[in-house]
Order: structure tokens, then C-alpha cells, then sequence
């Protein structure tokens, strides 16, 4: 305790606050005897300094200012809204602060993107901090990969690893002098203390409140322990942490941009751990601190997070930092509603780059589970997203992650590439899985514009081009679905076929390209007096061993010109048109149409 005759206390509330003097001479006017003002240890010092400690009049009790209270207080309550300042008047800095423990989870880049969206918005920084302080797990092998995947989004930083920046360093475990600075300073001004509790009196602790229906929170037995308590037990080198006292009544409220009003009770919170007896900061502290000195103004983050916002906000106004806001995104569900994790199949975003994903349509897709700027539109690119983005417009319910959609979506984007960027996307595919010799030419051109249409990932080329290049004819005929075809004179189809390829008038036609193919047609149906249905399926089913696939002309075309060209690699299983129609010719009509089931009138089916 320190004793300060009142004179001096009036003179000395006067230099802090000019509303002191009045409330101290209203609570003498009451008939208060011991009045208790709340102040700063920097605050008894320059006192001591100013008057000396030996002339006690009145006694002052110095506790923790969390938030600066009345100074006669019929309770010991805290009340404050954390509610940053208004938008306007500072510059906005937001932070995506991955921890490196393992992959980028969608979750995750879903985050850093809703900060990017809102820093562009804004003209504002968008920073990167990697939060490394979980030693035992962190590895700089997942911090690359987190970079890699962020950089591959096109979520580029302004500040942050391999950038740098006026506020650095950006990984946490380059920052612990920080942190033991502003531990120091909270030690110091009598926000913290030392707790020299051990683990197992920690879990007897837990044990009691639990008897007693309690929530499990510290006991508090260090918080007013003297200082030759405290002295005697750093002597004995008692291993001891930094707690932070946290205000018994209260109750603090924050403006969440995405929640609205959220509130916390301090009673259920308990003086809690800022730094470990090992030296290590914890999380929260590290962040608070990271936050304040890297003058982020908004805090976007998933809601996981919200629990921890109450300690943080106590650390904020201990230290005097002014508070930023706080938006909470909420979490991405798997169909069942159940937290999205693992055994829902892909999660991370490296996954999905492998499996054949645009950026822009993750990009596009993540910007969607949550928020929608109010139209029907769901394509969007970056730079849309950019100009349509508002934190207002995020949704505080949880999000499905729908894949059949986000399929969907990369299909739309795969598309809209432009044709040289599509072509050449796919050809380099095409020629690294071995199904092409070349990654370009007019083949390649040609299947792309073919088969575009049934590619929603870059992986499905490979299945549609293989598929075109195969003939499974006899599986195709003996399928259910082939009989109707089979039973309309098939064999009688398939043989003027063959006369056609072998007098060279089909081949010829097909030399001359779409317009020769399509003459050709028309004759060859009037010949044999089909037209339509009857006569494109049998078509179909002879020449490509199908009985669905893309444009059957186109289809016919592009096989000549990859048997006469060349180019399709030996092991892609192409089967040629000479190759084809040696195979038909050696077909059991017969054997198949006796194999087939019986089915009603199959003309009546075709037409």
C-alpha cells in the first residue's frame, strides 16, 4: 500500500485527470474514510517521488486499470465494448496469419481471401503472418506450402514473408523480444503476476470446481501473494508462469461485423496465461501483440476463433492499443453438417490444384460459401470479386461445401478460358500423360474444341480423348441398350459400310472435311433409304463403337486425321479407321444377335 496525504493526492489526480479532484472531495463530502483510487504502479512512483512515502493520510490500492472505472465503485464490476474506430479515419490493415502445421485447409484460404477482398476493396494492406509458435509441430516445409497454395489463389500479400515490410518480422518466432517486452510492461504496471502453481495443483484446482459445480477456471491463489512470497520462490527456482487478473464482475460486449453484438461474462473466465514457464507466449498474447503492433485495423476470421476474442480484448486495453474490429466467418460444413475435415475426401487446397482445379474457380467458389452480392450471378473473377465484395454481405449461418458444385464451377471456368490458353492447357496435359507426342497442332486444336464440353476438370481430358480414340464395339453391341440398333438390319448396315471404306469414297470424303463428310452422308442415306435416327445411330455405333459421344461428323474427322497425321502416342490405345473396319469385318452377326435378350420391336424403338 501506499499512503498519500489528500493535498497531494488532489494535486496529483489533477495531473492525470481533471475529473479526479471532484470525485475525490464528493466521496469525502459521503463520509468515505479509505478511499480507493485506481492507478497506475508509474502512477505511486511519481507520487513517491513528488511527496515522499512517509506522510500517510490516505490509503490508495493499486489494482489492474483494464478499463478506467469510477473511483468509488459500490461493486468491484468491468464493463466495456470493444468497438474499434470508425472505418474512416484509420488506413485498413487486415492479417491472414496461418499456423504451419500442415496444409492450406479450404477453410483457411476461404479466410485469407475474404481479408485480400476486403483490403482491395478498401485500398487497404493485406498482410501475412505466420504464427510458428507451436514449436513441436511447425514445420518451414508447410510454410512453403502454404505460400505456394496462396500465391497459386493469386492471393498475393502486400506484407509478409519473402516480401517484408515496415512491421516486421512476420513469423512469430521471430518476434519473441516482443513479446517478453509487453509481458514485462503488463508485470510491471501490476496486470500480471507470477503463478508458481504446479500442474498438479492446476488439476486439483479443476477437480474442486467440478465437485462444486463450478466453471473450471484459476483459483487466483497468486494473485495477492506478497512480493517476499514471490521473491522466496523465484530464489528456490520455482518454475512460474505470467497470469493476467482478470476483473471478478463485468462483462464485455463487441460489434462482431459479420454477428452484430456479442457479449462474455467475466466470471467464467478465470486469471489466465499470457506466457509459459518455459518463456513461450501464448496465443493469445502473441496475437494481441502481433495485431496491435502491426496496426491491424479489422480482425476477419472464423468463428473458431470468437471464444478467444474476450482475453484479447483485456490485453488490448491493458496495454493501451486501441481495438481493431472484429468479423467472424462462419465454419464450412460438410453435407451432413458436421465440420469439414478429412473423411469428407479432398480439404486442403494443394488437393484440389492436384486433382485438376483452377485457381480462379477455388477462388470464385470459396468466395461463394458465405456471401453473394445479392443477385443470381455465381461466376465471378478476382477482380469481380474485388469490386463486388462487402463484409456486409457475409452470411453469419455455416456454409456446405457442396464438390459436385465446385466441379461444376471449374467446368464454367475451364470454359470461358480463352481458346489459346484452353488449348494449350490441355495439349500440355494430353503430352504429359503420354497420350499425345505433341502439345500442339491442328489435332490438338480440333479435339479441344470437340470434347470442351464434357471436361469440368483438366484430369477429364485424358478420359476424353482416350475415349474417342477406343472402339469398344463388340462391348457396345452386346450392351441392352444396342439391341434396338442391332435387330434394324445392322449387318446389312455394316456391309455397305465396308464397300463404301474400301471403294475409298468414305475416305475420300473425309479428305475434304466437313463439308465432304457431311455430302457424303446424305448420299450414303438416300442409297440405302434411312435418313435420321436410323441412320445415324447404326453410324455412330460402326464408325466410333459408341452409342453416345460428341458430334459424330466431328468425331469421324478428327480419327482420320490423327491416323494420318500421326502424333497419338503408341501406348494412348488408339485404334485406327483401317483397324476398325478390319474388326467389322470379322464380326459373328449371327452369335451376337443370338446372344441378345429378346426386346419388342426394335424399329418401333428407333423411329
Amino acid at each position: 500500500m501506499a499512503f498519500l496525504k489528500f493535498k497531494h493526492i488532489f494535486a496529483l489526480a489533477s495531473h492525470f485527470s481533471p475529473h479526479c479532484p471532484t470525485q475525490i472531495a464528493a466521496g469525502l463530502e459521503h463520509g468515505f474514510i479509505q478511499t480507493r483510487l485506481v492507478v497506475s504502479q508509474n502512477l505511486v512512483k511519481m507520487a513517491t517521488t513528488l511527496i515522499g512515502a512517509r506522510t500517510p493520510w490516505m490509503r490508495i490500492r493499486i489494482i489492474p486499470e483494464v478499463a478506467p472505472p469510477s473511483i468509488f465503485r459500490q461493486r468491484r464490476s468491468f464493463s466495456i465494448s470493444a468497438t474499434a474506430e470508425k472505418e474512416d479515419k484509420k488506413q485498413v490493415r487486415v492479417r491472414f496469419a496461418p499456423s504451419p502445421t500442415g496444409n492450406l485447409h479450404v477453410g483457411g484460404a476461404r479466410t485469407a481471401l475474404f481479408n485480400y477482398l476486403f483490403a482491395r476493396s478498401k485500398a487497404g494492406k493485406f498482410v501475412l503472418r505466420i504464427e510458428d509458435t507451436d514449436l513441436e509441430r511447425s514445420t518451414r516445409e508447410s510454410e512453403e506450402a502454404v505460400l505456394r497454395d496462396l500465391s497459386w489463389l493469386g492471393l498475393d500479400w502486400d506484407e509478409g514473408p519473402g516480401v517484408g515490410g515496415e512491421y516486421g518480422p512476420y513469423r512469430q518466432s521471430e518476434r519473441n523480444s516482443l513479446y517478453k517486452q509487453h509481458a514485462q510492461k503488463l508485470l510491471d504496471s501490476g496486470y500480471v503476476y507470477r503463478c508458481f502453481c504446479s500442474n498438479q495443483e492446476l488439476e486439483k484446482m479443476k477437480e474442486i470446481a467440478k465437485l462444486n459445480q463450478l466453471p473450471p477456471v484459476y483459483s487466483g491463489k497468486w494473485a495477492t501473494a506478497t512480493d517476499e512470497e514471490v521473491q522466496e520462490e523465484v530464489e528456490k527456482g520455482t518454475p512460474y508462469t505470467y497470469r493476467f487478473r482478470v476483473p471478478k464482475e463485468g462483462s464485455l460486449k463487441i460489434n462482431d461485423l459479420i454477428r452484430g453484438e456479442v457479449s462474455w461474462n467475466l466470471d467464467t473466465l478465470g486469471d489466465f496465461v499470457i506466457m509459459r514457464s518455459n518463456g513461450q507466449p501464448v496465443y493469445n498474447f502473441c496475437v494481441t501483440v502481433d495485431d496491435a503492433t502491426m496496426a491491424i485495423s479489422h480482425v476477419i476470421r472464423a468463428e473458431e476463433h470468437l471464444p478467444n476474442t474476450l482475453r484479447q480484448a483485456l490485453i488490448y486495453k491493458a496495454l493501451g492499443f486501441p481495438m481493431p474490429s472484429f468479423a467472424h466467418v462462419s465454419l464450412i460444413l460438410a453435407p451432413d453438417r458436421s465440420k469439414l475435415s478429412k473423411r469428407h475426401g479432398a480439404t486442403s487446397v494443394g488437393q484440389f490444384r492436384e486433382m485438376g482445379y483452377l485457381p480462379q474457380a477455388m477462388v470464385n467458389y470459396l468466395a461463394l460459401l458465405g456471401w453473394g452480392d445479392g443477385t443470381e450471378n455465381e461466376f465471378f473473377t478476382l477482380e469481380q470479386l474485388v469490386e463486388k465484395f462487402s463484409i456486409g454481405r457475409v452470411n453469419k449461418s455455416g456454409a456446405i461445401f457442396d464438390s459436385t458444385k465446385l466441379r461444376w464451377m471449374n467446368g464454367q471456368h475451364l470454359r470461358a478460358l480463352p481458346s489459346e490458353e484452353l488449348t494449350k492447357l490441355i495439349g500440355e496435359r494430353w503430352k504429359s500423360t503420354s497420350i499425345l507426342t505433341e502439345s500442339e497442332g491442328t489435332f490438338i486444336q480440333e479435339a479441344v474444341q470437340l470434347l470442351k464440353d464434357g471436361i469440368d476438370l483438366i484430369t477429364d481430358a485424358d478420359k476424353a480423348l482416350s475415349n474417342l480414340l477406343s472402339y469398344p464395339l463388340e462391348a457396345t453391341l452386346k450392351s441392352p441398350e444396342a439391341k434396338p440398333v442391332l435387330e434394324d438390319k445392322l449387318s446389312e448396315f455394316s456391309a455397305d459400310l465396308i464397300a463404301a471404306y474400301d471403294s475409298g469414297e468414305l475416305l475420300g470424303a473425309l479428305e475434304e472435311g466437313h463439308a465432304g463428310w457431311q455430302k457424303w452422308v446424305k448420299n450414303f442415306g438416300k442409297s440405302l433409304k434411312r435418313k435420321g435416327k436410323s441412320l445415324f445411330m447404326p453410324l455412330r455405333v460402326l464408325l466410333t463403337g459408341k452409342l453416345h459421344g460428341p458430334d459424330m461428323g466431328a468425331s469421324v474427322l478428327l480419327l482420320h486425321r490423327a491416323e494420318t497425321c500421326g502424333g497419338v502416342a503408341p501406348e494412348a490405345g488408339f485404334v485406327t479407321l483401317n483397324e476398325r473396319f478390319k474388326m467389322l469385318r470379322q464380326l459373328d452377326w449371327e452369335a451376337l444377335i443370338k446372344d441378345q435378350p429378346p426386346l419388342e420391336s426394335a424399329a418401333a424403338i428407333l423411329n
